[in-house]
């Protein structure tokens, strides 16, 4: 069913599942914490202004080199800037690219729709409600499809899954698994690649630059390696992208609510999607 709706690849022939060797559940517990700690480091760029010790963690020796490994190369900008000189400089480079009038913000609905809180916003907190979930507020009010939160939300479902595994809960990972492919199939795989080429090309500072790269370049990987290689880049990396017009979500005639709270579909109580997640980022390996 979700390969139909969600145009995921078509299912490999007898031969490649025959040839396919699957992974132990060890090793794709260890593959799944690590790829939920790239989505939360790549949250941390995009989630709002780096923290002193957010940079502190980017420029230890240790992630140097694992961002190395990657093809991640900061310039003298990174490297060799004091803090408190470059956290200046980055929080310029913030505001101009993603906050000021003539920027590019990371969020969803401005980049399928040129608007603020369109279609994409409520699809996400839908589905943020349905499995639990709510956005917590940072040092900043922030949008349901941000980027930080929407990659901070797949890292919080790896998360998950790779505890399911650890616990032997195969059918709880498999439908976190397809939770994680209905969410980059229906929303970061229609903008991320488009969105990263474009902070890629009018980034000045050489942090948000390659870590842009980075980004375009693990989005490609996810895409491929879930299957989702049919899907289409809406965003095109546009410097300007056209208006639509404004849809009311709600019935104007009817009373609105906004106190009703997200819980989890057994009754307990909502889940935080964190958006500072990467306070201890020194403890995290590549």
């Amino acid at each position: 069913m979700l390969s139909s709706d969600l145009a995921f690849d078509d299912a490999p022939t007898k031969v490649d599942t025959e040839s396919a060797v699957p992974l132990d559940p060890v090793a794709l517990q260890q593959e799944l914490q690590a790829r939920a700690q790239m989505y939360r480091i790549l949250a941390g760029v995009f989630v709002e202004e780096a923290s002193p010790q957010f940079l502190q963690a980017m420029r230890s020796p240790q992630m140097l080199a694992s961002l190395a490994q990657m093809g991640v190369v900061f310039a003298a900008d990174v490297l060799d800037a004091e803090p408190q000189a470059l956290e200046d400089a980055l929080a310029c480079e913030y505001a101009t690219l993603f906050a000021s009038s003539g920027g590019f913000p990371p969020v969803e609905s401005v980049r399928l729709t040129g608007r603020f809180k369109q279609d994409p916003h409520y699809e996400v907190l839908k589905i943020y409600q349905r499995l639990g979930f709510e956005v917590q507020r940072g040092r900043f009010e922030v949008f349901a499809d941000q980027l930080g939160i929407e990659l901070s939300f797949v890292a919080e479902l790896l998360e998950q899954a790779a505890m399911a595994l650890a616990r032997d809960q195969q059918s709880v990972y498999k439908t976190l698994d397809k939770e994680v492919k209905r969410f980059w199939a229906l929303h970061l795989g229609r903008w991320v690649r488009g969105y990263s080429s474009l902070i890629t090309r009018a980034a000045n500072h050489s942090f948000y630059r390659e870590m842009a790269r980075l980004l375009g370049g693990f989005a490609q990987e996810e895409i491929v390696a879930m299957g989702l290689s049919k899907l289409d880049d809406l965003d095109q990396g546009q410097l300007e992208v056209p208006k639509t017009e404004v849809k009311v979500e709600f019935n104007l005639d009817e009373p609105v609510c906004g106190g009703c709270t997200p819980s989890r579909p057994d009754g307990g109580a909502a889940r935080v999607i964190p958006i500072s997640p990467i306070s201890a980022m020194q403890d995290l390996q590549l």
